[in-house]
């Protein structure tokens, strides 16, 4: 009966996941020291189909975050000898982040989260109705 509930809820919690991740790529778009001591590298989520334990519901699927990965493109190099992790030719290393590809990815995981809510919302509509009919 609740599935649906589980489904929207499990929707909400990945997109929040990518979201926070898409906020840690965005400020650490010049990052030139992280963990390792190179530039910060740009994280992606990976999400999952999960099937539902219950059989009461369905066989309804959700949706879970598998992990979060770090993108193998390579840094971008810019000449900037004054720089104190520049390189001995003056060559900087700066994270693979392209913030116009971050803010479409963060506009598609908003949308997507309020998708999720959307349906929530109706759901509950929906069930509040049936309700009413039993009165």
């Amino acid at each position: 009966m609740f599935g649906n509930f589980r489904v929207n809820a499990s929707g909400m919690e990945a997109q929040r996941i990518r979201l926070d991740t898409i906020a840690s790529n965005l400020a650490n778009v010049n990052t030139t020291r992280g963990e390792n001591g190179g530039p910060y590298k740009k994280r992606d989520v990976i999400f999952e189909a999960s099937s539902s334990p219950s059989a009461a519901d369905g066989g309804l699927i959700s949706v879970r975050v598998k992990g979060v990965i770090k993108d193998s493109r390579p840094f971008k190099v810019v000449y900037s000898p004054g720089h104190p992790d520049a390189d001995k030719d003056g060559n900087l290393k700066l994270p693979n982040i392209n913030p116009i590809e971050e803010m479409v990815n963060m506009l598609s995981a908003i949308r997507a989260y309020e998708s999720n809510i959307q349906a929530f919302k109706s759901s509950k509509d929906m069930m509040t109705k049936a309700l009413e009919i039993g009165r």
